[in-house]
């Protein structure tokens, strides 16, 4: 029989059947008909929304939906269905409208709690969203679902033996689920307990091996732990499953460089970025290549999009003053100065606070209160501001690492005049007479940095590995503020390593205490920049790829004209490195002179 000789509950009765033999194109002619002869017939209507969000055209789908609604306003299906829809266009807040509605008319509807947790979610109202998820698993506690999404929410939250506890519960009643062991993967990366997570992405593996998210999270935990052959490995396994993965090519563009091949780390992130032109992750991440390259034009732009990144150990801010980058005059205007990132970078890019205030403003310069005392020997500052504290009235303001942007600084033209810094004189004698007589070369050790430092399993040395040093005829100090407990122990033992890192409260302390020293040698952290900018010698370890502000292939450092390079020549190889160092300690000390042997600017890979 033809379709236009049917009755209406016929037709309507074929187009569900072709509707759910996945016949869509059937099922869309059948309700075009049907709505042709009655185009307030509400089943219709609603099912031709259905039809057209499942062809993709959420637009047609939407306005179906919304002629559905005018019709009966409070069936709960509808306006379940109408969130899905604005959920695919990424419009969260009309999709939460549209649950709420939907759960207005049906407080017990299941599926719209947990989708509405989703778009909570999404817009950063984590919160809530564990509350929408709670109703859900309220109402059925087995809703493997929204278990899932209350792990993710409770991981974005940080409270990660919560949402491994969520994750194991799905796993318990669907073994087979393999986003939930994906997820728990991804909990047990941000806990740093690696191996674990390797082991749940490897059993999502084993049932889905053409899973290119777990093979991406996988290559991340194996870069993690230092295996980048086998991370590299799976990461072009997810990019042959999935070529258009720009996460896994920037996520691939970190195990190359973390390997030393920089020009395809970069070929990397430039696939990410011809994908997805904005993501901000592959821009940073590119800027530190181009940076450790010594390409500063290049590199400092590029530096900008760090903003966009969503790193945590970014401290943003949100003025209503304009940004300045070296665009406009500043002559009697007063600029905010304010740090984002570490100690060692304050103390590294301090050094433009002077050329500010050459260009005619009035300078304000929002700092940490562990180095307030330190950058007070600015005379140039008009007023130094506790970090956290209420601010004075200004004009603009700048970030300390866009600064160089702003100087538009080179490889040629850093400002490099030290010191830069002092310590105060009275403390300095105060250590002086605390030192004691000199009858030895003084030098200063540091051997790690903060734990929490993404980098910190490169940069930092255990104690007990640096203690073929203290074989030299020298007097050693320890500047290490905080001791990790197995290097404490190896502390105490030691008589030949005098210890004043309780005393060190701020950085001026150890400012001072640097200065009675002829020489200072660091892994790359904050003491060894305070050695630098003080014009201190200091000899700097660093770990075969370096952070990207000493360069490659060079043994002195164009910001801080007093130190020394050490650079491993393999992948966590410091033995090399400690045999350099003990050669060149002992050279001095045959030489009975403080001279710390500074290199001479070169661009060969350091001896």
């Amino acid at each position: 029989m033809a379709e236009v000789t049917l009755t209406l509950p016929q037709a309507m009765q074929q187009a569900v059947a072709a509707y759910e033999r996945g016949e869509l194109s059937k099922a869309d002619r059948l309700l075009r008909a049907i709505l042709g002869a009655k185009a307030d017939h509400f089943d219709a209507l609603h099912l031709t929304a259905i039809v057209k969000a499942r062809q993709r055209e959420f637009d047609l789908a939407l306005a179906s939906y919304d002629r559905a609604l005018a019709l009966r306003p409070d069936f709960a299906v509808a306006l379940y269905n109408r969130g899905v829809t604005l959920q695919e266009l990424d419009r969260c807040e009309e999709a939460l409208a549209s649950y709420d509605r939907a759960l207005a008319a049906q407080p017990d509807h299941v599926e719209a709690l947990n989708n509405r947790g989703v778009m909570l979610q999404r817009l950063k109202r984590d919160e809530e969203a564990l509350a929408s998820y709670r109703r859900a698993l309220a109402l059925r506690p087995d809703f493997v679902e929204a278990l899932n999404n209350l792990g993710n929410t409770l991981r974005q939250l940080k409270r990660y033996d919560e949402a491994l506890a969520s994750y194991d519960r799905v796993l318990a009643m669907r073994p087979g689920r393999t986003d939930a062991l994906n997820n728990r993967g991804n909990t047990l990366q941000a806990m740093k307990r690696y191996e674990e997570a390797l082991a749940s992405y490897d059993r999502a593996l084993t049932q889905r091996p053409d899973y290119a998210e777990a093979l991406n999270n996988r290559g991340a935990a194996l870069k993690e732990l230092r295996r980048y052959d086998e991370a590299l490995a799976s990461h072009d396994r997810a990019l042959a499953l999935r070529p258009d993965y720009a996460d896994a090519h920037i996520n691939r563009g970190v195990t190359l460089r973390n390997l030393a091949r920089f020009d395809e780390a970069l070929a990397s992130y430039g696939r990410a970025l011809a994908l997805r032109s904005d993501d901000a992750l592959a821009h940073w991440n590119k800027s530190l290549l181009h940076l450790l390259a010594g390409d500063f034009t290049s590199g400092w732009r590029e530096f900008e999009w760090r903003w966009k990144s969503e790193r945590p150990e970014l401290i943003k801010r949100d003025f209503a003053q304009p940004l300045w980058l070296g665009g406009e005059p500043i002559d009697g205007r007063t600029v905010l100065l304010h740090c984002e990132q570490g100690f060692g970078d304050v103390i590294q890019f301090c050094r433009y606070v002077p050329l500010v205030a050459e260009r005619g403003a009035r300078v304000l310069f929002e700092v940490p209160e562990a180095l307030q005392g330190l950058m007070a020997s600015f005379a140039v500052v008009a007023e130094i501001v506790p970090a956290g504290g209420k601010l004075p009235h200004f004009d603009l303001h700048c970030p300390l690492l866009s600064l160089p942007l702003a100087f538009d600084t080179g490889l040629h033209s850093i400002p490099a005049h030290t010191p830069y810094l002092s310590a105060p004189p009275a403390e300095v004698r105060r250590w002086d007479a605390e030192l004691g007589v000199k009858d030895r070369l003084r030098i200063g050790l540091v051997w790690s940095g903060r734990a929490t430092h993404q980098n910190d399993a490169e940069r930092s040395i255990r104690l007990r590995s640096l203690l073929r040093l203290l074989g030299v005829n020298a007097q050693f100090v320890s500047l290490q503020k905080d001791v990790r407990p197995d290097d404490k122990a190896v502390l105490q033992e030691r008589s030949d390593l005098r210890n004043f890192g309780d005393r060190l409260e701020t950085f001026s302390d150890t400012a001072a205490l640097i200065a009675n020293l002829d020489l200072v040698v660091s892994v790359d952290t904050s003491v060894a920049h305070l050695a630098g900018a003080l014009g201190k010698p200091v000899w700097i370890m660093l770990p075969f790829v370096p952070d990207w502000r000493w360069l490659l292939d060079r043994q002195d450092s164009p910001w801080y004209p007093t130190a020394r390079l050490f650079r491993q020549h393999g992948l966590g190889d410091w033995t090399d490195v400690l045999s350099r160092i003990v050669a060149e300690l002992e050279r001095l000390v045959r030489e009975g002179t403080g001279d710390s042997g500074h290199a001479a600017r070169t661009s060969r890979r350091a001896e």
